[in-house]
């Protein structure tokens, strides 16, 4: 105002009008962008281009792109090459990528000891290595604590010391059916921890094993934990019977009263601990007048990586939600330079660690670059390439599940649905949006994380866990790629109009998380 009153303006003719005219062309320039067609820019998201990108992030070449692998490395190193062509700013402070660190444990050597008579490895027992630390013990005494439960139902520990001890259990039948032969192992672990026990022998009839003990361990994120485990051995009626004797056939029948036996006992552990490295990769499209808030597409590009020479491909988990990313991106990117850009800054991000937990996602919402509070949603693409062959109502040639668009903020849904009546014309399956769905989908990708931080998503999702899910026949010739389009270019439409209008999105839901998570 005040320079419109200042008298210098009178003096030039004509200058007020122009300069009102100047004053307003940023106001005139945004109801411009709000008015332009996205079609053009969706059409871009095209199968053939969907189909080339596949066939490279699901080829043999990428090894089945395992977390912390080189497979994994050079998918990275291709999505950061895609996201400079396309013109991308990098996403981490001058960098594409996004470094984690990840956790494995190589097992040297391990040893069971009793009463002077050696035990061996996948023979007479067995370790889960990742969940072991380096250790000698040795034992005068081993505590029976039966089926050693310890609950708010049961209590086998109850008026035992067993305080720096060994403890030896014979898990129940429903307990014994863990994975991989080891049973319930945490919540026998913790019962035992919780009493004090120093290690844990758990009784196991699987022996000799037939699977060997891999002497890498799995890999884990955290290598700093608030509560160190006791070492838990599972081990075979071979060593009871050595420690129990004569008792052990009366334990088999069902006598689990607890009983002190005296032996000699060694326990011994000797491992070393890599630190590998794993990365997200992160895309930016900067903003107009909104760019300090943010719109996240999303999907991960890891998956199961190799068994021996058996590679697992992971076309459509996740490699189809990977390329529409790319598509995506390069979409937004052509809008820009036609002078059509987001009034939000647009971050793509590909995470790895998916497979192992959500990892990448995990690691980025606990080490964000970019806001969360200014992040106004994620929209996350994992499986949008197959059809689900259970899906018995519609059309399941034209549908794709969206899941999560009725929690944190009341606009999710009326701009999903809008959009795609608009556009896309696809049914909009809420099947996994049920809270008592038994395959917890909501909960198993990396918009979770973003969710559980407060953060609106939208997941985008073909529901196949059929045949080939997590197995090596996920591969690039079964996508049906025109579908694959369509359900991506409805992620840019929602996306489009999220960065677009004027009002982040509502948080107006209070957000529900589960215990355990």
């Amino acid at each position: 105002m005040f320079y419109l009153e200042h008298p210098y303006f009178e003096i030039i003719p004509g200058m007020r009008k122009l300069l009102i005219a100047f004053l307003f062309l940023p106001s005139l320039f945004l109801a411009a962008q709000k008015k332009t067609d996205p079609q053009t820019f969706a059409k871009t998201i095209a199968s053939d281009d969907l189909k080339k990108q596949l066939y490279i992030i699901a080829s043999k070449e990428m090894e089945g792109r395992e977390t912390a692998t080189p497979g994994q490395k050079k998918a990275a190193a291709y999505i950061e090459h895609k996201f400079k062509d396309l013109g991308l700013a990098p996403g981490n402070n001058g960098n594409y990528q996004l470094p984690y660190p990840v956790y494995q444990d190589s097992l040297l050597s391990t040893s069971v000891e009793v009463n002077g008579k050696t035990f061996e490895l996948d023979k007479d027992f067995s370790i889960n290595v990742a969940q072991c630390n380096n250790s000698t013990y040795r034992f005068v005494e081993v505590v029976f604590v039966g089926n050693g439960l310890s609950d708010s139902t049961r209590d086998d520990y109850k008026g035992l010391d067993v305080r720096g001890r060994a403890v030896l259990l014979l898990p129940g039948q429903q307990q014994a059916q863990g994975r991989r032969g080891f049973g319930n192992q945490f919540a026998l672990v913790d019962a035992a921890q919780k009493n004090g026990a120093a290690a844990v022998l758990v009784i196991g009839s699987n022996f000799p094993r037939q699977q060997k003990t891999n002497s890498k361990g799995n890999m884990y994120l955290n290598a700093f934990q608030k509560l160190v485990r006791p070492n838990q051995f599972q081990v075979s009626e071979n060593i009871a019977r050595e420690i129990m004797g004569d008792d052990y056939a009366k334990v088999k029948s069902g006598n689990l009263e607890p009983k002190t036996y005296s032996a000699n006992l060694t326990l011994s552990v000797n491992k070393a601990t890599t630190t590998l490295e794993s990365s997200d990769v992160l895309g930016v499209l900067e903003g107009t007048d909104l760019k300090d808030e943010y719109v996240f597409v999303t999907a991960h590009y890891d998956h199961l990586g190799k068994r021996d020479t058996v590679i697992y491909y992971g076309a459509d988990d996740d490699g189809s939600g990977t390329v529409s990313v790319l598509e995506i991106a390069q979409a937004f990117a052509k809008a820009k330079a036609a002078g059509k850009g987001p009034r939000r800054t647009m971050v793509f991000m590909t995470v790895s660690g998916e497979e192992k937990g959500l990892w990448g996602s995990d690691y980025y919402t606990n080490h964000p670059v970019f806001p969360l509070d200014k992040t106004t949603v994620d929209l996350n693409i994992d499986m949008i390439g197959r059809i689900d062959a259970s899906r018995k109502q519609g059309d399941s040639s034209n549908y794709v599940y969206v899941v999560g668009d009725d929690k944190i903020s009341t606009d999710l849904k009326k701009i999903s649905e809008a959009n795609n009546h608009k556009y896309t014309k696809l049914e909009l399956d809420y099947k996994f949006n049920d809270p008592k769905d038994p395959n917890r989908i909501y909960f198993r990708s990396d918009h979770f994380n973003f969710a559980r931080k407060g953060v609106p998503i939208i997941f985008y999702y073909d529901g196949m866990l059929g045949a080939d899910y997590h197995r090596p026949t996920d591969t690039a010739d079964k996508i049906y790629y025109e579908l694959l389009a369509n359900r991506a270019q409805l992620v840019f439409y929602t996306a489009w109009e999220m960065a677009n209008r004027d009002e982040m999105l509502k948080r107006d839901i209070p957000l529900e998380t589960p215990k355990g998570f």
